[in-house]
């Protein structure tokens, strides 16, 4: 979309200005800015050419304005551009690097207090400055301009980049190399546009209010899920990627089996409860997270830092929930503030419900029942592993005469319908590349759902497992029938769908993300954030003998302190101390974000506080 108010900076001939003028229709007013005195420019015919045509055509022309200051050369009420348009930025002489991007960081910060909340920064560098993939060739990081990282400090993001053309703006002439009248180098050059970031500042947990029965009770949502629960992709209102890839999933099976589809109810499972998952994966409980429930809704005040949120619709039955009498009054606090006296924990599975389901009196063998839903499970920090995602089950009881039968046409429909969904945003004449297997695990019986993909690049792993299919669990025992479930990761599913390369990016709040999408389509997603940069810290602790080390609470701890920044945990060496023989581990932190601005110093700050924490919740110290 044009730009309904244009600020050009930067102008040296204002040859730029003169020939995008000429592009505008009358709904565009034109401000072309520079740092020279008009006087300093008398002695230049094109440039007094320039000028002249540019206020023929009522564009607005102001001299001596520092673009490091923009704040100062405009009024509030003048303010507001919709684009700002720097060419070519350039310290003059021999600056190095650093010098130029200092001058880009400053212009950044610059922007911050006159561009619309809409609107636009196009800067356009000479090749190989901008230390971007699109850079060809690239320069090594350090010996670029880093302009996404120096975006950064203002708040903003890159969204495009594209070639810079001369020809299409005829007549321009950059100037200012070495403060001389020499044209830049611009075979190659590149158009970076920047738009506003989302605040990086730390959200806080949101504090949830929730009728069980005829009780009212609250709960603080844990730090490593701060804006995961209660977000409703799969409400019948939403058009997000995750419910389309739901309901396309399901509508292709409902062409072989009849199907039975059953609400979830929230995500709540009591302390101590035995159900079919913990029977079957001991492991999984404790990777489970754990929430503390208050009963006195005045007793908010203790989950300060919180926004309140109603969770009434989400209600659970006595049957569902058995909370422990005089809830959250006899219990101690723990390190949270929270009582502890009534723990229990969100569901990792939506195996948890299949017990009820297939015991309820109206279940009906032939007939896949299908439940959808979040669940949540702590997990290394990985590209593909995420501690809260969307599942869909699948349940289909049959006798066990037919089982093999059922079995196989239940697999065979369920590849079709994958290798369908999975192809459908490859290129006309490209070859599939991405195909499904059914991986048999040791007891011989169950399957692993694998899908091999090269979409995200050589660092993607080869085969992603996106789901799992059960035919035995030691719980469930019934003579004349079998079962078959099969989960499959929704979030998962649709990033290979679509090529969206960060399940983060499904979680984002930014607007932006959902209008890449047109409701029931299948197109492939161009990311509004590119190429963020990235950040490593290294972080080295003494192990406490008597209370050992879990690793998966260290990647837990990241991944709250962080806010998801953390990308990938490596670690790097164990030392023993030969006196002490004390044990000390190093682990190397990689920061980047896929959706917000993340500057050095954010980082900096969130490693500090990561120290801090794990030698709290740990038990480690820091060296």
């Amino acid at each position: 979309m044009a730009p309904r108010r244009l600020l050009l900076v930067g102008e040296g001939n204002f040859s730029f200005a003169a020939a995008v003028s000429e592009t505008l229709d009358a709904t565009t007013t034109l401000t072309a800015t520079c740092l020279q005195r008009e006087a300093d420019l008398g002695r230049d015919p094109a440039a007094q050419e320039n000028l002249r045509r540019l206020r023929e055509r009522g564009a607005t022309v102001r001299f001596g304005v520092d673009c490091t200051r923009l704040a100062d050369a405009f009024a509030p009420r003048d303010r507001a551009f919709d684009r700002i348009c720097f060419n070519f930025p350039h310290c003059g002489r021999k600056a190095g690097v650093s010098r130029n991007r200092e001058l880009l960081a400053r212009f950044f910060r610059s922007c911050a207090d006159v561009l619309a909340e809409e609107g636009e920064i196009h800067m356009a560098l000479c090749r190989g400055q901008g230390g971007t993939p699109a850079d060809n060739p690239r320069r090594e990081w350090h010996n670029s301009w880093q302009v996404v990282a120096m975006a950064a400090l203002g708040g903003f993001i890159l969204s495009d980049v594209y070639p810079f053309n001369c020809e299409a703006v005829p007549g321009y002439k950059c100037t200012g190399y070495r403060s001389q009248d020499k044209s830049f180098h611009v075979e190659g050059a590149l158009n970076h546009v920047f738009t506003w970031s989302l605040p990086f500042e730390g959200s806080q947990p949101r504090v949830f209010r929730i009728k069980l029965d005829d009780q009212s009770f609250s709960f603080r949502e844990p730090k490593a899920l701060v804006g995961k629960l209660n977000r409703g992709f799969l409400e019948a209102s939403s058009c997000h990627p995750i419910k389309t890839i739901n309901e396309k999933l399901i509508a292709e099976l409902s062409k072989a089996f009849p199907l039975k589809r059953l609400k979830c109810s929230f995500p709540f499972l009591p302390l101590g409860e035995t159900n079919v998952l913990t029977s079957w994966n001991c492991d999984i409980q404790s990777a489970a997270f754990w929430i503390n429930l208050l009963e006195d809704n005045s007793n908010f005040e203790s989950l300060a830092g919180g926004t309140t949120q109603d969770m009434e619709d989400f209600l659970v039955s006595p049957s569902e929930l058995c909370l422990p009498k005089s809830l959250g009054r006899e219990g101690k606090e723990d390190c949270d503030g929270i009582f502890s006296g009534a723990k229990i924990w969100l569901r990792p599975s939506l195996l948890v419900h299949v017990q009820a389901v297939i015991q309820a009196p109206d279940f009906l063998p032939g007939s896949v029942y299908i439940l959808s839903g979040p669940v949540f499970q702590k997990c290394f920090i990985s590209p593909f592993t995420m501690p809260a995602f969307h599942e869909t089950l699948f349940i289909l009881g049959c006798n066990q005469n037919m089982k093999d039968g059922c079995l196989q046409s239940l697999l065979d429909h369920l590849k079709g319908t994958l290798d369908s969904l999975l192809t459908q945003t490859l290129l006309e004449g490209f070859q599939l590349s991405s195909s499904v297997d059914f991986i048999f695990q040791p007891n011989r019986r169950d399957y692993m759902i694998n899908v091999k993909s090269h979409n995200f690049g050589p660092d993607c792993a080869k085969d992603l497992n996106i789901g799992s299919i059960t035919t035995s669990v030691p719980s469930i025992t019934h003579e004349d029938q079998c079962f078959v479930f099969v989960s499959i990761n929704l979030d998962l599913l649709a990033m290979l769908v679509w090529g969206i390369s960060d399940w983060r990016m499904l979680w984002t709040f930014d607007n932006r993300f959902l209008k890449k999408f047109v409701p029931g389509k299948i197109e492939p997603f161009k990311s509004y954030a590119l190429y963020p940069p990235s950040y490593v810290h290294d972080i080295s602790f003494w192990l406490d003998e008597k209370k050992g080390f879990n690793e998966l609470e260290f990647h837990t701890v990241a991944r709250a302190v962080s806010q998801d920044t953390v990308t990938s945990i490596q670690f790097l060496s164990r030392f023993q101390h030969p006196e002490t023989a004390q044990v000390s581990l190093c682990y190397r932190l990689t920061y980047q974000t896929c959706d917000k601005a993340l500057t050095q110093q954010q980082v900096a700050t969130v490693q500090t506080q990561f120290r801090k924490e794990i030698q709290q919740r740990l038990h480690v110290t820091p060296r």
